[in-house]
Protein backbone atom coordinates (compact mmCIF):
# COMPACT_ATOMS: atom_id res chain seq x y z
CA UNK A 1 0.00 0.00 0.00
CA UNK A 2 1.08 3.58 -0.56
CA UNK A 3 2.69 5.46 2.31
CA UNK A 4 -0.28 7.76 2.88
CA UNK A 5 -2.42 4.83 4.00
CA UNK A 6 -0.19 4.13 7.00
CA UNK A 7 -1.79 6.97 9.00
CA UNK A 8 -5.43 6.25 8.16
CA UNK A 9 -8.04 5.73 10.88
CA UNK A 10 -8.11 2.23 12.32
CA UNK A 11 -11.38 1.24 10.61
CA UNK A 12 -10.07 2.26 7.19
CA UNK A 13 -6.86 0.30 7.71
CA UNK A 14 -8.85 -2.75 8.81
CA UNK A 15 -11.06 -2.47 5.72
CA UNK A 16 -8.00 -2.49 3.47
CA UNK A 17 -6.07 -5.21 5.30
CA UNK A 18 -4.57 -7.62 2.78
CA UNK A 19 -6.49 -5.92 -0.02
CA UNK A 20 -5.43 -3.61 -2.81
CA UNK A 21 -7.08 -0.19 -2.72
CA UNK A 22 -8.63 0.51 -6.13
CA UNK A 23 -10.15 3.96 -5.91
CA UNK A 24 -10.48 7.04 -3.70
CA UNK A 25 -13.55 9.27 -3.72
CA UNK A 26 -12.43 12.83 -2.99
CA UNK A 27 -15.54 14.53 -1.65
CA UNK A 28 -16.85 17.72 -0.10
CA UNK A 29 -20.32 18.76 1.05
CA UNK A 30 -22.15 21.42 -0.98
CA UNK A 31 -24.84 23.68 0.58
CA UNK A 32 -27.63 21.04 0.47
CA UNK A 33 -25.23 18.41 1.87
CA UNK A 34 -24.73 16.49 -1.38
CA UNK A 35 -21.30 14.89 -1.77
CA UNK A 36 -19.46 16.59 -4.65
CA UNK A 37 -15.99 15.72 -5.89
CA UNK A 38 -14.01 13.27 -8.00
CA UNK A 39 -13.26 9.58 -7.98
CA UNK A 40 -9.61 8.89 -8.79
CA UNK A 41 -7.49 5.74 -9.03
CA UNK A 42 -5.66 5.02 -5.77
CA UNK A 43 -2.28 5.34 -7.51
CA UNK A 44 -3.11 8.86 -8.67
CA UNK A 45 -4.46 9.88 -5.24
CA UNK A 46 -1.17 8.78 -3.66
CA UNK A 47 0.65 11.31 -5.85
CA UNK A 48 -1.66 14.29 -5.35
CA UNK A 49 -1.66 16.72 -2.42
CA UNK A 50 -4.81 18.50 -3.59
CA UNK A 51 -7.23 18.79 -6.47
CA UNK A 52 -9.40 21.52 -7.94
CA UNK A 53 -13.16 22.07 -8.09
CA UNK A 54 -14.94 25.27 -9.16
CA UNK A 55 -16.41 27.38 -6.35
CA UNK A 56 -19.70 27.32 -8.29
CA UNK A 57 -20.63 24.05 -6.54
CA UNK A 58 -21.68 26.27 -3.64
CA UNK A 59 -23.88 28.47 -5.88
CA UNK A 60 -25.99 25.57 -7.11
CA UNK A 61 -29.57 25.06 -5.96
CA UNK A 62 -31.10 21.71 -5.03
CA UNK A 63 -32.67 21.56 -8.52
CA UNK A 64 -29.32 22.05 -10.27
CA UNK A 65 -30.01 25.67 -11.16
CA UNK A 66 -27.69 28.51 -10.14
CA UNK A 67 -28.05 31.37 -7.72
CA UNK A 68 -26.37 34.60 -8.81
CA UNK A 69 -24.00 34.37 -5.85
CA UNK A 70 -20.86 35.42 -7.68
CA UNK A 71 -21.91 39.05 -7.18
CA UNK A 72 -20.70 42.05 -9.13
CA UNK A 73 -17.55 40.28 -10.32
CA UNK A 74 -19.67 37.89 -12.33
CA UNK A 75 -19.87 34.14 -12.60
CA UNK A 76 -16.32 33.14 -13.51
CA UNK A 77 -16.13 29.87 -11.56
CA UNK A 78 -12.80 30.18 -9.79
CA UNK A 79 -11.00 26.98 -8.93
CA UNK A 80 -10.77 26.08 -5.26
CA UNK A 81 -7.92 24.05 -3.79
CA UNK A 82 -9.28 20.96 -2.03
CA UNK A 83 -6.97 19.28 0.46
CA UNK A 84 -7.72 15.90 2.06
CA UNK A 85 -8.41 15.48 5.76
CA UNK A 86 -7.01 11.97 6.18
CA UNK A 87 -8.72 11.57 9.57
CA UNK A 88 -12.01 11.32 7.64
CA UNK A 89 -10.90 8.46 5.39
CA UNK A 90 -13.50 5.72 5.52
CA UNK A 91 -14.72 2.77 3.47
CA UNK A 92 -17.35 2.87 0.75
CA UNK A 93 -18.43 -0.71 1.45
CA UNK A 94 -21.32 -0.79 -1.05
CA UNK A 95 -19.01 -0.40 -4.05
CA UNK A 96 -17.93 -3.29 -6.24
CA UNK A 97 -14.24 -2.70 -5.62
CA UNK A 98 -12.12 -1.55 -2.68
CA UNK A 99 -12.85 2.14 -2.35
CA UNK A 100 -12.20 4.79 0.29
CA UNK A 101 -13.96 8.12 0.76
CA UNK A 102 -11.97 11.12 2.01
CA UNK A 103 -13.53 14.45 2.95
CA UNK A 104 -11.60 17.45 1.68
CA UNK A 105 -11.42 21.05 2.91
CA UNK A 106 -11.74 23.97 0.50
CA UNK A 107 -9.24 26.84 0.27
CA UNK A 108 -8.71 29.74 -2.11
CA UNK A 109 -5.48 30.43 -4.01
CA UNK A 110 -4.09 32.34 -1.00
CA UNK A 111 -4.64 29.38 1.29
CA UNK A 112 -7.60 30.91 3.13
CA UNK A 113 -10.67 28.75 3.89
CA UNK A 114 -13.55 29.21 1.43
CA UNK A 115 -16.08 30.98 3.69
CA UNK A 116 -19.21 29.37 2.22
CA UNK A 117 -17.97 25.78 2.38
CA UNK A 118 -20.24 24.19 5.04
CA UNK A 119 -17.42 22.38 6.87
CA UNK A 120 -15.49 25.65 7.07
CA UNK A 121 -18.57 27.45 8.45
CA UNK A 122 -18.82 24.91 11.28
CA UNK A 123 -15.08 25.13 11.96
CA UNK A 124 -15.39 28.92 12.21
CA UNK A 125 -18.12 28.64 14.87
CA UNK A 126 -16.18 26.02 16.84
CA UNK A 127 -13.08 28.25 16.77
CA UNK A 128 -15.07 31.05 18.45
CA UNK A 129 -15.86 28.67 21.32
CA UNK A 130 -12.21 27.64 21.53
CA UNK A 131 -11.18 31.30 21.75
CA UNK A 132 -13.27 31.52 24.93
CA UNK A 133 -11.66 28.39 26.39
CA UNK A 134 -14.68 26.21 25.65
CA UNK A 135 -15.05 22.94 23.75
CA UNK A 136 -18.56 22.36 22.36
CA UNK A 137 -19.87 18.80 22.37
CA UNK A 138 -22.86 17.65 20.32
CA UNK A 139 -24.90 14.50 19.78
CA UNK A 140 -27.22 14.42 16.75
CA UNK A 141 -30.24 12.19 16.31
CA UNK A 142 -31.16 11.24 12.75
CA UNK A 143 -34.74 10.48 11.72
CA UNK A 144 -35.61 9.18 8.26
CA UNK A 145 -38.20 7.16 6.35
CA UNK A 146 -37.82 3.94 4.41
CA UNK A 147 -40.32 4.23 1.57
CA UNK A 148 -41.41 2.31 -1.51
CA UNK A 149 -39.47 3.13 -4.66
CA UNK A 150 -40.96 6.30 -6.11
CA UNK A 151 -40.18 6.91 -9.79
CA UNK A 152 -42.99 9.39 -10.52
CA UNK A 153 -42.83 12.75 -8.69
CA UNK A 154 -46.58 13.16 -9.27
CA UNK A 155 -47.27 10.03 -7.23
CA UNK A 156 -47.60 10.22 -3.44
CA UNK A 157 -44.80 8.69 -1.39
CA UNK A 158 -45.81 5.42 0.25
CA UNK A 159 -44.27 3.36 3.08
CA UNK A 160 -42.02 0.50 2.04
CA UNK A 161 -43.15 -3.11 2.08
CA UNK A 162 -41.94 -4.78 5.26
CA UNK A 163 -40.48 -8.24 5.78
CA UNK A 164 -44.00 -9.55 6.43
CA UNK A 165 -45.17 -8.46 2.98
CA UNK A 166 -47.34 -5.69 4.44
CA UNK A 167 -46.68 -1.95 4.15
CA UNK A 168 -44.94 -0.42 7.16
CA UNK A 169 -47.46 0.66 9.79
CA UNK A 170 -47.69 4.08 11.38
CA UNK A 171 -47.96 4.99 15.07
CA UNK A 172 -45.77 2.12 16.23
CA UNK A 173 -43.15 4.21 18.02
CA UNK A 174 -40.49 2.14 19.82
CA UNK A 175 -42.04 -1.12 18.58
CA UNK A 176 -39.41 -3.84 18.21
CA UNK A 177 -41.73 -5.73 15.86
CA UNK A 178 -41.83 -2.69 13.61
CA UNK A 179 -38.03 -2.51 13.64
CA UNK A 180 -37.90 -6.19 12.70
CA UNK A 181 -39.95 -5.39 9.58
CA UNK A 182 -36.91 -3.56 8.23
CA UNK A 183 -34.40 -6.12 9.50
CA UNK A 184 -32.50 -6.68 6.24
CA UNK A 185 -32.05 -2.93 5.65
CA UNK A 186 -31.00 -2.34 9.26
CA UNK A 187 -28.52 -5.23 9.07
CA UNK A 188 -26.83 -3.57 6.10
CA UNK A 189 -26.83 -0.20 7.90
CA UNK A 190 -25.03 -1.81 10.84
CA UNK A 191 -22.59 -3.63 8.54
CA UNK A 192 -21.79 -0.50 6.54
CA UNK A 193 -21.41 1.57 9.71
CA UNK A 194 -19.03 -0.99 11.21
CA UNK A 195 -16.93 -1.04 8.04
CA UNK A 196 -16.76 2.76 8.18
CA UNK A 197 -15.84 2.82 11.86
CA UNK A 198 -19.05 4.52 13.06
CA UNK A 199 -20.62 3.68 16.39
CA UNK A 200 -24.42 3.65 16.44
CA UNK A 201 -25.87 4.36 19.87
CA UNK A 202 -29.21 2.81 18.95
CA UNK A 203 -31.91 2.39 16.28
CA UNK A 204 -35.59 2.84 17.13
CA UNK A 205 -38.90 2.89 15.30
CA UNK A 206 -40.42 6.37 15.30
CA UNK A 207 -44.06 7.39 14.99
CA UNK A 208 -44.31 7.53 11.20
CA UNK A 209 -44.93 4.63 8.81
CA UNK A 210 -41.46 3.30 8.02
CA UNK A 211 -39.78 6.00 10.10
CA UNK A 212 -36.59 5.14 11.98
CA UNK A 213 -34.20 7.05 14.23
CA UNK A 214 -30.47 6.51 14.66
CA UNK A 215 -28.68 8.03 17.64
CA UNK A 216 -24.96 8.78 17.53
CA UNK A 217 -22.47 9.02 20.39
CA UNK A 218 -21.62 12.55 21.50
CA UNK A 219 -18.39 14.14 20.33
CA UNK A 220 -16.79 17.06 18.53
CA UNK A 221 -19.14 19.01 16.23
CA UNK A 222 -17.04 18.65 13.06
CA UNK A 223 -16.54 14.91 13.53
CA UNK A 224 -20.23 14.33 14.21
CA UNK A 225 -21.26 16.43 11.22
CA UNK A 226 -18.87 14.33 9.10
CA UNK A 227 -20.60 11.20 10.38
CA UNK A 228 -24.10 12.47 9.59
CA UNK A 229 -22.88 13.50 6.13
CA UNK A 230 -21.51 9.98 5.60
CA UNK A 231 -24.54 8.30 7.22
CA UNK A 232 -27.01 9.86 4.80
CA UNK A 233 -25.21 8.21 1.90
CA UNK A 234 -24.69 4.96 3.80
CA UNK A 235 -28.40 4.65 4.66
CA UNK A 236 -29.49 5.41 1.10
CA UNK A 237 -27.15 2.73 -0.25
CA UNK A 238 -28.43 0.17 2.28
CA UNK A 239 -32.05 0.90 1.28
CA UNK A 240 -31.32 0.57 -2.44
CA UNK A 241 -30.02 -2.95 -1.84
CA UNK A 242 -33.53 -3.90 -0.69
CA UNK A 243 -35.63 -2.24 -3.39
CA UNK A 244 -36.67 0.76 -1.32
CA UNK A 245 -35.63 4.38 -0.86
CA UNK A 246 -34.37 6.10 2.26
CA UNK A 247 -35.52 9.71 2.40
CA UNK A 248 -34.42 12.56 4.64
CA UNK A 249 -37.17 14.90 3.50
CA UNK A 250 -38.58 16.81 6.45
CA UNK A 251 -42.17 15.78 5.60
CA UNK A 252 -42.39 13.07 2.94
CA UNK A 253 -45.85 11.66 3.74
CA UNK A 254 -49.05 13.58 4.44
CA UNK A 255 -50.55 13.20 7.93
CA UNK A 256 -47.40 11.53 9.23
CA UNK A 257 -44.76 13.04 11.54
CA UNK A 258 -41.77 14.68 9.92
CA UNK A 259 -38.11 13.81 10.29
CA UNK A 260 -35.86 15.88 12.57
CA UNK A 261 -32.19 16.07 13.33
CA UNK A 262 -32.36 16.81 17.05
CA UNK A 263 -29.09 18.28 18.31
CA UNK A 264 -27.92 17.84 21.92
CA UNK A 265 -25.34 20.37 23.14
CA UNK A 266 -23.03 20.63 26.08
CA UNK A 267 -19.89 22.73 26.57
CA UNK A 268 -16.70 21.67 28.32
CA UNK A 269 -14.23 24.04 29.95
CA UNK A 270 -10.98 23.26 28.11
CA UNK A 271 -8.87 23.93 31.19
CA UNK A 272 -10.83 21.97 33.80
CA UNK A 273 -12.65 19.45 31.61
CA UNK A 274 -15.89 20.27 33.44
CA UNK A 275 -19.31 20.82 31.87
CA UNK A 276 -19.93 24.59 32.12
CA UNK A 277 -23.70 24.01 32.35
CA UNK A 278 -23.20 22.50 35.84
CA UNK A 279 -21.77 24.21 38.92
CA UNK A 280 -19.52 22.74 41.66
CA UNK A 281 -22.56 21.53 43.61
CA UNK A 282 -24.26 20.13 40.50
CA UNK A 283 -26.68 23.01 39.98
CA UNK A 284 -27.50 24.77 36.72
CA UNK A 285 -25.14 27.66 35.95
CA UNK A 286 -25.63 31.08 34.40
CA UNK A 287 -24.03 29.68 31.23
CA UNK A 288 -26.77 27.05 31.05
CA UNK A 289 -29.47 29.72 31.06
CA UNK A 290 -27.54 32.02 28.71
CA UNK A 291 -27.27 29.22 26.14
CA UNK A 292 -31.02 28.59 26.28
CA UNK A 293 -31.67 32.33 25.90
CA UNK A 294 -29.43 32.38 22.85
CA UNK A 295 -31.49 29.61 21.25
CA UNK A 296 -34.75 31.38 22.07
CA UNK A 297 -33.56 34.74 20.76
CA UNK A 298 -31.69 33.68 17.64
CA UNK A 299 -33.08 30.36 16.36
CA UNK A 300 -35.93 32.09 14.45
CA UNK A 301 -33.26 33.94 12.45
CA UNK A 302 -31.34 30.72 11.82
CA UNK A 303 -34.37 28.63 10.90
CA UNK A 304 -33.80 29.19 7.17
CA UNK A 305 -30.63 27.11 7.57
CA UNK A 306 -32.08 24.38 9.81
CA UNK A 307 -35.29 24.21 7.73
CA UNK A 308 -33.82 24.89 4.27
CA UNK A 309 -36.70 23.99 1.90
CA UNK A 310 -40.38 24.79 1.45
CA UNK A 311 -41.19 21.22 2.52
CA UNK A 312 -39.32 21.79 5.81
CA UNK A 313 -42.09 23.99 7.19
CA UNK A 314 -44.73 21.29 6.77
CA UNK A 315 -43.07 19.54 9.71
CA UNK A 316 -43.97 22.20 12.29
CA UNK A 317 -47.50 20.99 12.98
CA UNK A 318 -49.22 20.79 16.37
CA UNK A 319 -49.20 17.36 18.00
CA UNK A 320 -47.00 15.81 15.27
CA UNK A 321 -43.78 15.42 17.29
CA UNK A 322 -42.29 18.70 16.04
CA UNK A 323 -42.12 22.00 17.93
CA UNK A 324 -44.19 25.03 17.00
CA UNK A 325 -42.45 27.45 19.38
CA UNK A 326 -39.25 28.05 21.34
CA UNK A 327 -40.41 27.38 24.85
CA UNK A 328 -37.97 25.40 26.97
CA UNK A 329 -38.68 22.72 29.52
CA UNK A 330 -37.13 19.87 31.45
CA UNK A 331 -37.91 16.43 30.04
CA UNK A 332 -40.66 17.90 27.84
CA UNK A 333 -40.75 16.82 24.20
CA UNK A 334 -43.48 19.30 23.26
CA UNK A 335 -41.07 22.23 23.65
CA UNK A 336 -38.66 23.40 20.97
CA UNK A 337 -35.81 23.45 23.51
CA UNK A 338 -35.63 20.44 25.82
CA UNK A 339 -33.41 19.67 28.78
CA UNK A 340 -33.19 15.86 28.97
CA UNK A 341 -32.94 13.95 32.23
CA UNK A 342 -29.26 13.62 33.16
CA UNK A 343 -26.73 13.98 35.93
CA UNK A 344 -24.68 17.19 36.31
CA UNK A 345 -21.72 15.92 34.25
CA UNK A 346 -23.97 15.05 31.30
CA UNK A 347 -26.24 18.11 31.51
CA UNK A 348 -27.14 19.14 27.99
CA UNK A 349 -29.63 21.18 25.98
CA UNK A 350 -31.53 19.74 23.01
CA UNK A 351 -32.55 21.78 19.97
CA UNK A 352 -35.60 20.05 18.46
CA UNK A 353 -36.12 22.48 15.55
CA UNK A 354 -33.59 21.30 12.97
CA UNK A 355 -34.98 19.11 10.20
CA UNK A 356 -33.19 16.05 8.86
CA UNK A 357 -33.19 17.74 5.46
CA UNK A 358 -30.67 20.33 6.63
CA UNK A 359 -26.98 20.18 5.86
CA UNK A 360 -25.48 18.64 9.05
CA UNK A 361 -22.51 21.03 9.09
CA UNK A 362 -24.75 24.06 8.73
CA UNK A 363 -27.50 22.85 11.06
CA UNK A 364 -25.01 22.20 13.87
CA UNK A 365 -23.15 25.44 13.09
CA UNK A 366 -26.30 27.57 13.38
CA UNK A 367 -27.43 25.84 16.56
CA UNK A 368 -24.04 26.40 18.20
CA UNK A 369 -23.92 29.96 16.85
CA UNK A 370 -27.23 30.82 18.53
CA UNK A 371 -26.03 29.37 21.82
CA UNK A 372 -22.73 31.24 21.49
CA UNK A 373 -24.55 34.55 21.01
CA UNK A 374 -26.55 33.80 24.16
CA UNK A 375 -23.36 33.19 26.13
CA UNK A 376 -21.89 36.45 24.85
CA UNK A 377 -25.06 38.49 25.48
CA UNK A 378 -25.60 36.97 28.95
CA UNK A 379 -29.38 37.21 28.68
CA UNK A 380 -31.88 35.11 30.61
CA UNK A 381 -34.42 32.86 28.90
CA UNK A 382 -38.16 33.01 29.30
CA UNK A 383 -39.59 31.16 32.27
CA UNK A 384 -39.50 27.38 31.97
CA UNK A 385 -42.62 26.04 30.25
CA UNK A 386 -44.49 23.36 32.13
CA UNK A 387 -47.24 21.40 30.43
CA UNK A 388 -48.17 20.91 26.79
CA UNK A 389 -46.37 23.51 24.64
CA UNK A 390 -48.70 22.79 21.73
CA UNK A 391 -51.48 24.69 23.50
CA UNK A 392 -49.42 27.87 23.15
CA UNK A 393 -48.92 30.06 20.13
CA UNK A 394 -46.26 29.41 17.52
CA UNK A 395 -43.32 31.80 17.44
CA UNK A 396 -41.27 30.49 14.50
CA UNK A 397 -41.66 31.33 10.79
CA UNK A 398 -44.21 29.18 8.97
CA UNK A 399 -42.97 29.66 5.41
CA UNK A 400 -39.56 29.77 3.76
CA UNK A 401 -39.89 33.37 2.59
CA UNK A 402 -40.47 34.70 6.10
CA UNK A 403 -37.56 32.63 7.45
CA UNK A 404 -35.24 34.04 4.78
CA UNK A 405 -36.31 37.59 5.66
CA UNK A 406 -35.37 36.98 9.31
CA UNK A 407 -32.07 35.40 8.29
CA UNK A 408 -31.16 38.35 6.08
CA UNK A 409 -31.74 40.79 8.96
CA UNK A 410 -29.69 38.77 11.51
CA UNK A 411 -26.39 40.65 11.37
CA UNK A 412 -25.14 39.28 14.70
CA UNK A 413 -25.68 35.73 13.46
CA UNK A 414 -23.94 36.58 10.17
CA UNK A 415 -20.83 37.70 12.06
CA UNK A 416 -20.62 34.33 13.81
CA UNK A 417 -21.29 32.22 10.70
CA UNK A 418 -19.39 34.50 8.33
CA UNK A 419 -20.92 37.37 6.32
CA UNK A 420 -19.86 35.91 2.97
CA UNK A 421 -21.51 32.60 3.80
CA UNK A 422 -24.70 34.43 4.80
CA UNK A 423 -24.69 36.35 1.51
CA UNK A 424 -24.22 33.29 -0.68
CA UNK A 425 -26.66 31.13 1.30
CA UNK A 426 -29.43 33.72 1.06
CA UNK A 427 -28.99 34.17 -2.69
CA UNK A 428 -29.07 30.41 -3.37
CA UNK A 429 -32.09 29.80 -1.13
CA UNK A 430 -34.05 32.69 -2.61
CA UNK A 431 -33.37 31.28 -6.07
CA UNK A 432 -34.80 27.92 -4.91
CA UNK A 433 -37.81 29.57 -3.29
CA UNK A 434 -38.58 31.65 -6.38
CA UNK A 435 -38.32 28.54 -8.54
CA UNK A 436 -40.79 26.74 -6.27
CA UNK A 437 -43.26 29.61 -6.55
CA UNK A 438 -43.41 29.04 -10.31
CA UNK A 439 -44.79 25.49 -9.81
CA UNK A 440 -48.56 24.93 -9.82
CA UNK A 441 -49.44 22.23 -7.28
CA UNK A 442 -52.07 19.44 -7.58
CA UNK A 443 -54.04 21.15 -4.76
CA UNK A 444 -54.36 24.32 -6.84
CA UNK A 445 -55.51 22.39 -9.90
CA UNK A 446 -58.00 20.35 -7.90
CA UNK A 447 -59.63 23.15 -5.94
CA UNK A 448 -59.14 26.29 -8.02
CA UNK A 449 -59.35 25.17 -11.64
CA UNK A 450 -63.18 24.99 -11.78
CA UNK A 451 -64.22 26.72 -8.59
CA UNK A 452 -62.85 30.27 -8.62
Amino acid sequence: MADWTDNLPEAAQAYLENRRLDEVECIISDLPGIARGKAVPASKFARQDYFHLPDSIFYQTITGDWGDAAGEEGFIERDMILRPDYSTATAAPWTGDWTLQVIHDAYDRDGDPIPFSPRNVLRRVVSLYHAQGWKPVVAPEMEFFLVARNLDPAKEIEPMMGRSGRPAAARQAYSMTAVDEFGPVIDDIYDFAEAQGFEIDGITQEGGAGQLEINLRHGSPVRLADEVFYFKRLIREAALRHNCFATFMAKPIENEPGSAMHIHHSIVDMETGENIFSGPQGGETDAFYHFIAGLQNHLPSGLAVMAPYVNSYRRYVKDHAAPINLEWGRDNRTTGIRVPLSGPAARRIENRLAGMDCNPYLGIAVSLACGYLGLMEELRPRKQFKGDAYVGEGDIPQVMGDALDLFDEAKALHEVLGPEFARVYSIVKRAEYNEFLQVISPWEREHLLMNV
